[in-house]
């Protein structure tokens, strides 16, 4: 009997210790440690830990750990990473899709409506199917807000970027800033400050409201405009899609929900920096925050469609996003 005893606990006891962590998953940022964005992500692999019972434990590595910031899809199909977190424009290169539906330029005047759009809009179908194709599995999406505006003169609308410089990267951003008669300027982020400060540029696409504020951007550039108009990028949760088929339907809804939660967390912390620091600058007599109406922003999504029109020309899924994005846009009655 103590010999069946001791056997039956022997099987207990491996069980328990199969249970207490039965996947490790090693996922790559895009964003450096330390970074706000990062915080948000490393307490989202703390909640995974917390909510599957310890079955499930994330190791979350910054930018660059492992692969570069722009080759961690590669990494993730190949199985040398299990997950990411990263902007989805940064695989543009293997589709111009990828480019289209993270960041079309002109879109979105808050994160909401983007996110609406994923969750609802045809949005998630469209990255399940280009992930997909790639050997990896989308679960959400989140972002780190609508950038804000640098600007050293006023802007009240799209008329008023005429014969501006702006510095943005290259790419459909800059084309946009183009066709609405502005100036672009293809600088480094580390060379803005000192570029708006010396004149080089007259504005900037930059960043969101409180790091602009933080970095001393609106102390020499004092009109910036928020909510911007411009850029709001979809960062994706996804993994190899081997190891997500891997998963039991419960824990494959619990990541689900709390990448939804980690969305909304993000959302709210940095919406509350920002409003601290647009409360700050008001503040300031010598800042003046221009906010463009709807109907100004609707002339520069306009303005964006015609080189969404051409990135949807460059292959079958960027008209499929093309197609679906300004069908949202109809719908919603922002086109």
């Amino acid at each position: 009997m103590r010999l069946i005893h001791a056997a039956t606990m022997a099987l207990i006891l491996t069980a328990t210790a199969g249970t207490a962590q039965d996947y490790s998953f090693k996922f790559q940022s895009s964003d450096p440690a330390g970074n706000p964005n990062f915080e948000f992500q490393k307490a989202w692999t703390e909640s995974v830990a917390e909510k599957s019972g310890g079955r499930i434990e994330i190791e979350l590595l910054p930018v660059g750990s492992v692969v570069e910031y722009n080759e961690t899809l590669d990494a993730v199909a190949a199985g040398i990473l299990d997950g990411q977190i990263c902007d989805s424009s940064y695989w543009a290169g293997k589709d111009p899709a990828f480019g289209l539906i993270s960041n079309p330029v002109g879109a979105w005047s808050s994160p909401e409506q983007m996110i609406d759009f994923v969750e609802n809009g045809g949005g998630k179908e469209l990255m399940q199917e280009l992930l997909g194709s790639y050997g990896l599995h989308f679960i959400g999406v989140t972002t780190p807000g609508l950038e804000a505006f640098v600007s050293r003169v006023p802007l009240d609308g799209v008329e008023d970027l005429k014969g501006v410089k702006v510095r943005t990267p290259e790419g459909p951003i800059a084309n946009v800033f183009a066709a609405a008669g502005a100036a672009p300027v293809n600088l480094p982020s580390s060379e803005v400050f000192t570029s708006i400060d010396k004149g080089v540029v007259d504005a900037a696409d930059y960043s969101v409201f409180s790091v602009n504020q933080q970095q001393g951007l609106n102390d020499v550039a004092p009109h910036p405009v928020y909510p911007g108009f411009h850029s709001l990028p979809l960062v994706e949760v996804s993994m190899n899609s081997a190891r997500w088929d891997a998963l039991p339907d419960d824990l494959k809804a619990m990541m689900e929900e709390t990448v939804k939660e980690f969305q909304l967390n993000q959302l709210s912390g940095l919406r509350e920096a920002d409003e601290a620091a647009l409360a700050e600058a008001e503040a300031d007599p010598e800042i003046t925050v221009h906010d463009w109406s709807d109907e100004e922003r609707a002339k520069f999504r306009a303005l964006g469609v015609a080189e969404w029109e051409k990135l949807a020309s460059q292959s079958p899924m960027a008209q499929k996003v093309f197609d679906t994005l300004t069908s949202y846009l109809r719908d919603k009655g922002m086109l």
